[in-house]
Parts: C-alpha cells; structure tokens; sequence
C-alpha cells in the first residue's frame, strides 16, 4: 500500500495528492496535515484557500479522505477546484462533492454579529409566543367549560370514584402543611405588627392586623401558592407521564374522552377542596397570632375572640369569594400543561416546572387585581 501523503503551496493554493487516501490512513494524514498548516504560522482552525486540485499521483479516496479537504480547505473554493480537476474519476468527484456537500450542510451555523433589530425581533418572537400560548389556554377553558356542564347535566357520567380520590390526595392530605404554614405566618404576622405598634402604644390592633389580614388576603393566597407547587404540578406529571406512557392515545381510540375522565374530576376536587382548605387556614393563621397575642402580649383569649367577633362578615366572604377562581387557575394550567407534554421525560420536567410558574403567577396577579376591585367597591 502506497503511503498518502500530499503539498501545498502557499504561494499557488495548490494542494497536490499523492497515495492512497484511505480510513487506514486517515489517522497519519490528519496529524501531517495539522503540523503542516502549524508550521507555516497558518491557523489550523480556519480554512486554507485553494486554487487548483492535483491528483495526477492519487491512487484512491474514501469518504475518511475527502472529509480531511472539507476540514481543511475552504468549502466553495474546494468545491470549483474539484469540479475543475480532469484527472479525478468519476466516482471519486462524485464521493468528494457529495461529501463536501454534506458535512457543510451539518456544520453549526456560524454566529453573526448583533444587529439593532435583533432585539425587536426577539421581543416580537415573545409576544407572538405569549399569543399562542393565551389561544391554547382559552381554547382549553373553553373545552373545559363545556365538558364541564355536558357532564353535569348527566349524572350516570360522573365520576364519583375519581372524584373522591382527587378530592383526598389534592385536599386532605394538605391539610397538615397548611395548616402548619399558616399558623407560622400568623405568629410571624402578629409579632411584626406588635413591633411596629407598640410603639404608638397601639398593641391591641394585633389582633385586627391578623385576623383582616387572613381573612381577606393571606390565608387564599398562601392556600393557592402551596396548591400551584404541589397539585398544579402533580396534575401536570401524572397527565403527562400518561401521555409519554400512551395512555391518552388508548383512551380516544376506545372512544373516551380525556377532558372527562382526567380533567374534571380534578378540576371539581378542586372547586370543593380550596375553600374549605382556605377556611382552615384562616383559622389556623388566626390561632397563630392568637398564640403570640396571649403569650407574648398579654391580650388573653377572651378579649382577642371579642375583637375577632366584632370583625363584619364581609371580610371573611371576600376572601372566600376569590377561593373557586385560584382553584380553577390551578386545575386547568395543571392539566393543559400536562396535555403538552411531548414523548419524553424531560418533557414532563419542563412543563411541570412550566405550570407551577404560571398557575403562581396568576394567582398573585389576580389575587392583586380583585384587591384593586374589591377597595374600588368599598367592600
């Protein structure tokens, strides 16, 4: 077997082939060829240019070979020069066009510098992504809703079974985080409202900063906060991890509808289970500034419930009022983010961590606009 070997002349850009360029010498050619273009004070990372083609002495090519000149030499220049040589065969300007032609096809696109309207452009690509995602989500509720009163305008299609399941695993067994959160932020809420009225020698309002404060806002909005991170994600994982799984594809060939069976169940467990977790946690926010407030205070238990009785309903009815909504905004961004999972595990990452992000900010940012309404309404 005749040695490869090859020139170049810098000067000409002529680059002559000598030998068999084969896989059996593709290792020995490429160190040559990388102490070559070093030596001459070439970068070795940028296409040389070429001129002319010499292959009166190549014996054969490969793939290995011609694969060594598109590395090495620049792509249009090689390309002419290869079309230009007569002493190449068919065959062989053929392998090496084809070659050339399919490792630049492959090769990462080479990065532009900043322009000034790559910002607009970015910006316009953001709000034409936010647009599809708002249509899917309307279309979704719209989906929903209608499911929703098909459903339960016919009772033998309920699903009772399911029902009560969501109903424990997204409401009952939360009950011991939230109550425990709540009664936290309660004492917290009544020591930073001590500290800061005593000094007016107001302490006795404790008692009204806690009680108003979870009545109307704290207590639905840090309900909705731990259910977006811990059931609007387990509605997202279990959806999609079926869809990955090819459970939803089985369901609408068996003629099933996956909005009913998966959908509202979880979305009526909701609806039920959020106001009464909200009214636990009002309570449970209330016993913990009550604690400070007896401990650490010196208010004792029956002035603090008097003061709490002489608090008017609607405080307590607002703040129930906006529970359905922040469930509602939990169950569908859950299951529509479930629903788009793609075929793969990290799909069901992504959009799980997708419908916590979401379903929390919604709910803050309604939780914010039905403050403005209800001071607006006097209420």
């Amino acid at each position: 077997m005749t040695t490869a070997s090859f020139s170049y002349h810098h000067e000409d850009q002529i680059l002559s082939l000598r030998g068999q360029w084969t896989v059996d010498q593709y290792p020995q050619l490429l160190r040559a060829m990388l102490l070559f273009f070093r030596a001459k004070n070439a970068d070795s990372a940028k296409q040389q240019p070429l001129q002319q083609l010499e292959t009166s002495e190549l014996e054969s090519i490969d793939s290995s070979g011609a694969s060594l000149l598109h590395y090495f030499f620049d792509h249009d220049q090689l390309t002419e020069a290869i079309q230009a040589n007569a002493n190449l065969s068919p065959q062989q300007q053929a392998l090496l066009l084809t070659v050339s032609a399919s490792l630049t096809k492959d090769a990462p696109p080479q990065p532009r510098p900043y322009r000034l309207g790559d910002g607009i452009a970015t910006l316009g690509e953001q709000v034409i992504r936010q647009i599809k995602h708002s249509n899917s989500l309307f279309g979704f509720i719209g989906l929903t809703l209608f499911t929703f009163i098909s459903v339960l305008l016919r009772p033998w299609r309920w699903r009772v079974t399911s029902l009560v399941y969501h109903m424990q695993h997204s409401g009952v067994h939360a009950v011991p985080i939230i109550a425990l959160l709540t009664f936290l932020v309660g004492a917290v809420v009544a020591f930073l409202g001590a500290t800061v009225l005593q000094d007016f020698g107001a302490t006795i309002y404790t008692v009204d900063l806690v009680a108003y404060g979870f009545m109307r806002e704290l207590a639905v909005l840090l309900t909705a906060i731990l259910l977006a991170g811990r059931t609007a994600s387990a509605y997202t994982a279990q959806i999609g991890s079926m869809k990955v799984n090819q459970e939803i594809d089985a369901m609408r060939v068996q003629g099933l509808n996956p909005i009913e069976l998966l959908v509202i169940p979880r979305l009526i467990a909701l609806l039920i289970m959020l106001p009464i977790l909200t009214f636990v946690a009002m309570i449970f926010g209330i016993l913990g500034g009550a604690s400070v407030a007896l401990f650490a205070l010196d208010i004792s238990s029956t002035q603090f419930l008097y003061i709490i009785q002489e608090i008017p309903a609607k405080h307590f009815w607002v703040g129930m009022s906006k529970a359905p909504i922040f469930a509602a905004v939990i169950a569908i961004i859950g299951c529509l983010e479930g629903f788009k999972v793609g075929k793969s595990a990290t799909s069901v990452g992504i959009h799980t961590t997708s419908s916590v992000v979401q379903t929390i900010f919604i709910v803050i940012l309604f939780d914010a606009l039905a403050a403005l309404f209800f001071m607006e309404m006097g209420w």
